[in-house]
């Protein structure tokens, strides 16, 4: 057994890890790189390449050009903090700094803000008019509610809260009585200040909270219209219903229509046409269901024809669709979660129908893409390596363009990475990934992790996290099972679906299925295997501790549900909850997902050593949770541990943070299982 290392002697030695594997300062000395936007003319694209401080417990990102044919490379920025959201306009590149929007000539001179509006702005983005003009949009906060101090303005000390409705916190944060809403403005070589909202006089905000950004407004070619995204709803009816609408907005008259009006799910991402004449978007059909399928959605501004490109096609039932952008008038390309990785596909109207083939090859994660000329550029990633920006040509050929992370790379063993189809219970095929530790030996036995993944429907793909890092455990010393368990995208509308309201049954028997199979292995050490997970597979942890009969010797569950009752009266998007376990426990017809399927009622079969984490600010899954499963075990004498970040999170993000995490996560295990 390995000895456990106290952070502040792995801190005070510098975070030194084996030579030739990946450990926790190594991945922190990654830069994570990011593709912003390609050149009008297709031939450039610039991208952002984010590096952190431990020290000084912090990021920044700057922003890099590269030329497609020539690999030539230049530093656009070097500023404190980061840029964001870069973009070609006006023969340079556009982007967000320090809440205002810059330009900056492609030479890297020039350097100018765009904008200096109060209060500053955010996900701005220029658009270049025929006529030489620059048009401005961008999101701004304004107050739309009294906040406590004015409530109460001879009581300044006093702190409370007052909610008479719900959703008065949200994800990782407490209502702050403002709402985000769109501008719009008009550049004339002097710093923007005043603008129009477009949702002035309305309490809704555009983007959506708690993820929209830019990508939920956007300008028409010839500047007369806007089309954003928003969900016209409070309280009790934003916290049940998924609901987002699409408005398209005449600037020169003002008036506003409902262009998704009828369509019942999220509506988001809309993209005009490269001339204007149609808007693309994605669609969700079901309110209340997050993770229902995605459906792109082509609307005819002159004729008023919708039509659905997966339903057309017959394929709703096989495909969702991630992200796209409009290739031509009747082509897209497409990001599609398939058979566990992200691929990208070539859409073309055919008739009424459309055709898709699949442009991108090989295990990788392809996340996003832009078109460029005679090809696409992509942020690929997998399990052993972080992203890096690759051109696919129009042949399905891929060429890495960026190289940010090859010396960490090449200084380090790579992990085997075996894709298996293993049978679960009842006779269905599962696409499990094993990873191996770098120069396995199968004549040696190994300790081994189940993975169990969160979301719940969130793919098991070639992802590379800087937390649950496959590459990182496995350098450990470790075998990792990561299995697309039942309730997961990318194999089909149904498999996807096959986990609502069954939280506790066969997605818990997939998982058993998988370490069951794999541990047949003579190189499997039967007598050290855990089993980790966050969020959902937080909850399957605990879920796990209670039926594995055995099979386990250490847990850890970061930010799990432990206690389904507390959790639907404590967590804030409702309509997860409705959707997911059928409705309130009060009610008969949802008894079987809170009586069959809560960790808590299986607590008196925990026997296994346990590490619990959660942050103080996760409001999805509130802290209570974490500490209710820390103090059952430890009430049942079951060795345990409770790590507690107050100012995190669903996720870790702070550097240091995330350097005691995963000391202690893999300080457990060490105790625990080697």
């Amino acid at each position: 057994m390995k000895k456990y290392i106290a952070f502040l002697v792995l801190i005070s030695y510098g975070l030194m890890g084996q030579d030739g594997v990946m450990t926790p300062q190594k991945l922190w000395e990654l830069g994570r790189v990011g593709l912003d936007a390609v050149s009008p003319d297709g031939n450039t694209f610039v991208y952002g390449v984010s590096r952190y401080d431990i020290k000084a417990n912090s990021g920044n990102r700057d922003l890099y050009l590269m030329n497609i044919k020539s690999g030539a490379i230049s530093q656009l920025t070097d500023l404190a903090g980061g840029e964001y959201g870069a973009h070609f306009v006006n023969g340079g590149i556009a982007f967000n700094h320090g809440g205002q929007l810059h330009w900056i000539g492609t030479d890297g001179k020039g350097l100018k803000a765009l904008t200096n509006v109060d209060g500053g702005v955010s996900g701005a983005k220029a658009y270049a008019m025929a006529d030489g003009s620059l048009k401005i949009l961008f999101s701004k906060s304004f107050k739309t509610a009294d906040t406590p101090g004015e409530m109460y303005p001879d009581l300044p000390e006093a702190e409370f809260r007052v909610m008479d409705d719900l959703m008065y916190r949200h994800w990782d944060s407490w209502d702050d009585f403002e709402s985000m809403q769109v501008c719009i403005s008009s550049y004339d070589g002097s710093p923007v200040k005043s603008f129009k909202n477009l949702l002035e006089g309305s309490s809704f905000d555009s983007p959506v909270p708690p993820f929209g950004g830019s990508e939920s407004y956007t300008l028409s070619p010839n500047g007369k219209y806007v089309v954003y995204e928003t969900k016209m709803l409070t309280g009790k009816d934003f916290a049940e219903q998924t609901n987002s609408d699409l408005f398209l907005v005449d600037l020169s008259s003002g008036n506003s229509s409902n262009i998704s009006e009828g369509m019942e799910g999220y509506d988001k991402n809309p993209q005009f046409s490269p001339d204007g004449s149609k808007i693309a978007w994605l669609s969700m059909a079901t309110n209340g269901y997050e993770s229902d399928v995605n459906d792109l959605i082509v609307l005819d501004l002159k004729t008023k024809e919708k039509k659905h490109v997966l339903k057309s096609s017959g394929l709703y039932d096989k495909y969702t669709i991630n992200s796209f952008a409009w290739e031509d008038e009747d082509e897209f390309i497409v990001g599609i979660p398939y058979m566990g990785s992200n691929q990208i596909f070539e859409v073309e109207a055919k008739g009424n129908s459309w055709e898709f083939e699949k442009i991108s090859k090989g295990d990788h994660n392809h996340n996003h893409f832009e078109i460029a000329k005679g090809g696409l550029l992509v942020a690929r990633q997998d399990m052993n390596n972080a992203t890096e920006i690759y051109f696919i040509k129009d042949n399905g050929k891929a060429k890495q363009l960026t190289h940010i992370n090859d010396e960490i790379y090449a200084s380090i063993g790579k992990s085997k990475v075996e894709k298996r189809m293993i049978k679960t219970s009842d006779g269905k095929d599962m696409l499990t990934w094993v990873i191996y530790p770098p120069n396995f030996d199968p004549a040696k036995k190994y300790p081994t992790l189940l993975y169990c993944q969160g979301g719940p429907q969130s793919m098991v793909s070639q992802f590379y996290s800087f937390r649950w890092n496959f590459q990182l455990m496995a350098a450990q010393g470790y075998i990792v099972v990561a299995p697309n368990r039942r309730g997961l995208p990318g194999f089909g509308r149904e498999w996807n679906e096959k986990i609502s309201k069954d939280w506790g049954g066969q997605p818990m028997r997939d998982y058993l299925a998988a370490i069951d199979a794999v541990a047949k292995e003579p190189y499997v050490d039967n007598d050290n295997l855990g089993c980790v997970g966050a969020s959902y597979g937080g909850y399957s942890v605990y879920m796990l501790a209670g039926i594995h009969e055995g099979r386990f010797k250490s847990f850890i569950s970061h930010c799990g549900l432990f206690d389904l009752e507390s959790w639907y009266l404590s967590t804030e998007e409702m309509f997860f909850a409705n959707y997911d376990l059928g409705g309130p426990f009060w009610e008969e017809a949802n008894a079987a997902s809170f009586s069959s399927f809560d960790p808590k009622d299986y607590v008196q079969n925990w026997n296994t050593p346990m590490l619990v984490i959660h942050g103080g600010k996760d409001f999805r899954v509130p802290e209570n949770q974490g500490m209710e499963a820390f103090q059952a075990a430890k009430l049942m004498g079951v060795p345990a541990r409770f790590l507690y970040f107050p100012n995190e999170g669903h996720w870790i993000l702070s550097p240091q943070n995330g350097l005691v995490w995963h000391d202690q996560f893999f300080g457990w295990l060490d105790q625990w299982l080697k």
